[in-house]
Formats: C-alpha cells, structure tokens, sequence
C-alpha cells in the first residue's frame, strides 16, 4: 500500500480541529475595605429566593431624619411620658382643623433640698389647650392654672423650607424662653438654624452618606453665659435596626441601638456618658404593642424600674397607669390617668 504524499500529511494535518484553549481564570475578588464587611448588606431578593446585594443609585439617596429626632425610635421606649398621682384629658373636634383639650392633673411636685430625702409638696392645676392643623400651618396653645403659657407655630413656606416658633412664658423672671427655627429639607440631607432668646444662636446639618448611613453635625453658642459647642452624629437604620452615635465638645457622649424584634415588639439600649459630672448610665427598654393596648417599660444602672401602660377600653378612651421606683433614693411614684377624646 502507498505512504501519503507529505502534501497529503499537510493537509489532513491543517483540517485537523485544534486543542481547545484553557478558559480564563477570574481574579479573586477584591477584600472590602476597613470595617465595610462588618455592617449588615443591602440585599434583595432573585428569583431563585438567594439574597444578592442590591444597585445602590448615589445620586438617589433617601432624605435623614432630622438631627434632633436621631434617636426617636430609642426615645419612644426609654423615655415614655410618665407622671405621678391623677390625669384627666379632653379633647374634642369642633371641626376638621380646629379643636380643643382640656387636662386636670392632681399630683406631687418635688422641693429641692440640701438632703439627699426626697421632699415633696401636693399640687394640682387645669390646662386649656387650643390646636389649628391645616396642611401647612399648625397652631398649639396651652394655658395653666399657674400663669405658664406654652406655643408652637409651624408654616410651611415652601415645600422644602418651615418655620417653627416655640415659646414659652411664666410669671417667674428670667425663665421665659423663645425659639425660632428655619427648617430646610433637601433632597438627601437637612439643615436648621436656630435663634433663641439669651442670645442663643444654633445650627446643625444631617447628610445621608448611603441608603443607610447618615451623617451630621451641630453647632451652637449662648452669648447670656459666653458657651459654645460642637457636636457630631452618626445613624445607620435597616428594617429591622437603629443605631446612633453622638458625641459633644461639652462632654457627653451618647448612643443607642433599637432592634425590631417584629412588628409589635422591640427593644431599646442606650449609654451616655458625661464627662464632666463622670457620671455613666446604661438603659435597656422595651416596647410592645398588643391588639388594645401598648406598654413600654425601662431599667437602668441607677435601679430606676419603670413602665407605662396604654390600654383602649373603647372608641375615644384610654386607660394610662404610670409607674416608677428608684431604689438607691427610695422614690416610687405611680400614676392613673385616663385619655377621653376623638
């Protein structure tokens, strides 16, 4: 049989498929960078059910909360509006936009006192209170037995600028206290100037960093007692967590973390530290809001133990029991009250 030809060879050689080439190898990724790996991801859901992290659009960051309402969700559980001995409020809708609160509140007002004891004297007084709510002018008056009188205005100027006045006027000298407030709300941040009597002058500013973070800081300074202060803030919020940071030139450091447990429970902690009384307190809290009713309590490194119950016997009424003991100054104070009202 006859060898092929070397041209024969070459050609079958040149049809020949060629070795497949090895597929490229991807670079591991690249590590994140200082404590980014550490904060819970934005992540969303694919149609398979896996978690991927979601296209953050910079350019379209969410608007902060206020700088003074950093740690609203924390004050709702460790801070409850408590009081001692008996509430009585009114309120009634005269119309749409205009209605009216009557309060009596019999109780016991603290004496100060040279002695560590506790002294206490009974009080009682009535409250009138007038409110005018329109879209964009809200008008809050109230007046007491005592002769103080208390108001807040807000107008909305634009749809970005307001301004708020509060007030407050007593028969005591030098207590008498006046604030105005421009409030301007951006896209992705916030910013207000204060003016107060006592030659107060304020500023602060919230900027949102990410669709989590936020960032801000303040400034003031009270000519009647020649102070000034700077003060700077942190806040990172998911749905299911708050947590806050501030910290001050005067000394006091403050933060806070907030964890939704779920839609009706949550718990609260906060620490503050003053640095020129060296004084530290830690308080955990919590808030639960059942079907009728709501309850809030908190303790703190002081022993202070208290809570607050909010039960809705029907339409328009509302039970209030407040209580609250302090071991270390022996203190317990305990409160009634009931809300009737539209």
């Amino acid at each position: 049989m006859p060898l092929p030809s070397s041209r024969e060879m070459g050609s079958s050689a040149s049809h020949a498929a060629a070795p497949p080439s090895p597929a490229p190898v991807a670079p591991p990724p690249t590590p994140p960078v200082g404590f980014a790996h550490l904060l819970p991801q934005n992540t969303k859901e694919n149609g398979d059910g896996k978690g991927a992290p979601a296209k953050v659009d910079w350019l379209d960051l969410p608007c902060p909360v206020p700088y003074e309402e950093l740690q609203r969700e924390a004050l709702m559980s460790l801070k409850p509006e408590l009081f001692e001995g008996l509430r009585f409020d009114f309120m009634k809708m005269l119309n749409q936009r205009f209605a009216l609160s009557h309060s009596v509140i019999m109780g016991s007002t603290e004496v100060p006192s040279q002695s560590s004891d506790v002294i206490k004297v009974p009080s009682a007084h009535y409250e009138f209170g007038a409110n005018f709510l329109d879209p964009k002018l809200m008008l809050i008056g109230r007046v007491l037995t005592d002769g103080r009188m208390n108001a807040r205005v807000r107008c909305d100027l634009t749809d970005n600028l307001a301004l708020k006045i509060h007030a407050q006027l007593t028969n005591e000298p030098h207590f008498s206290q006046g604030m105005f407030q421009f409030d301007y709300k951006g896209k992705d941040y916030r910013s207000l100037f204060q003016l107060g009597n006592n030659a107060f002058y304020g500023a602060n500013y919230i900027q949102s960093v990410s669709p989590n973070l936020s960032l801000g800081g303040e400034i003031f300074w009270i000519g009647h007692q020649r102070k000034s202060g700077i003060g700077f803030a942190a806040r990172y919020n998911t749905d299911k967590m708050v947590a806050t940071a501030q910290v001050a030139t005067t000394g006091i450091v403050g933060l806070s973390y907030v964890q939704k447990i779920s839609e009706k429970v949550s718990l609260a902690s906060d620490f503050m530290y003053n640095q020129m009384s060296r004084d530290v307190t830690s308080t955990f809290g919590y808030d639960y809001i059942l079907r009728q009713c709501r309850l809030r309590g908190k303790i703190d490194t002081n022993g202070v133990v208290s809570a607050l119950l909010e039960e809705r016997l029907n339409m328009g009424v509302t039970l209030l029991l407040s209580a609250e003991i302090d071991h270390a100054k022996k203190d317990n104070k305990f409160g009634f009250g009931l809300t009737v009202g539209e």
